[in-house]
């Protein structure tokens, strides 16, 4: 069942629209509609439909303000409109399709066909994401899986030399000489990798254990077989002595 939400300030355009959802097919039902567009944007804030068919055309904010002000995006957005020249600019702004008021029957039944193709492609790509996550995490299998830049990055405990945070970002070392930036504080890095393998060696760097080439005493530094130089704290350095 496809549960939408519609937003038009006209209240015989919605209802107009509403009955057309409901009587068009068994599998569309209409959970929430709304005149006001602040009252639908809170309304949206804490609910997630699986298409929003939104008007362009309302006094107070119009449809692409609207969007723009859409917290949660996670729903493909149908403009429907009395005017052709908003159709370029709709799609534009990432809504999947657009409806010309007085609404086609015709037109509305390919709308609905792409809203269900969109939302299974969606739910398909989460479903692999949940299996990919699952498989990784077995004992068997297990890697270390980062979300980076839309994909979902596997990798196993020796490929990585140390991680170095950048406030609110961090930057990962690899073997190969690779660097990947992940929207992450290093506390969250940290508690993603394996301790048995990784350890915080400062504020600012977590190193893999089994990539220690020397620990230089006086200096407070270990140094990698990479050659790259790390800085022990002083707060770290017994836990670490322990470690080795």
């Amino acid at each position: 069942m496809i549960e939408a939400v519609i937003v038009d300030d006209e209240i015989k355009a919605l209802q107009s629209l509403s009955w057309e959802l409901t009587n068009f097919s068994d599998e569309i039902n209409v959970g929430a509609s709304f005149t006001d567009p602040f009252e639908a944007l809170r309304y949206l804030d804490n609910n997630t439909p699986d298409c929003l068919f939104l008007d362009i055309e309302m006094p107070t904010m119009d449809g692409f303000q609207f969007i723009q002000k859409l917290k949660n995006q996670d729903f493909p957005v149908v403009i429907t409109t009395a005017y052709n020249q908003y159709a370029i600019k709709a799609l534009k702004n990432e809504a999947i399709d657009y409806l010309l008021k007085p609404i086609d029957t015709d037109d509305l039944k390919d709308t609905i066909v792409k809203i269900k193709k969109h939302n299974a492609k969606n739910y398909t790509a989460e479903r692999l994401e949940k299996i990919l996550i699952n498989f990784n995490s077995s004992s068997i299998h297990k890697k270390i899986t980062l979300n980076t830049d839309g994909k979902l990055l596997f990798l196993e405990n020796d490929e990585i030399l140390y991680a170095e945070s950048d406030g609110n970002y961090s930057t990962l070392y690899l073997a190969d000489g690779q660097k990947i930036v992940l929207t992450k504080k290093l506390k969250e890095v940290n508690e993603l990798l394996p301790s048995d393998s990784f350890f915080r060696i400062h504020n600012s760097y977590i190193i893999n254990l089994t990539k220690i080439k020397e620990f230089l005493k006086t200096d407070g530094y270990v140094v990698l077989q990479s050659n790259h130089k790390i800085p022990v704290s002083r707060q770290k350095k017994s836990d670490f002595l322990d470690l080795l």
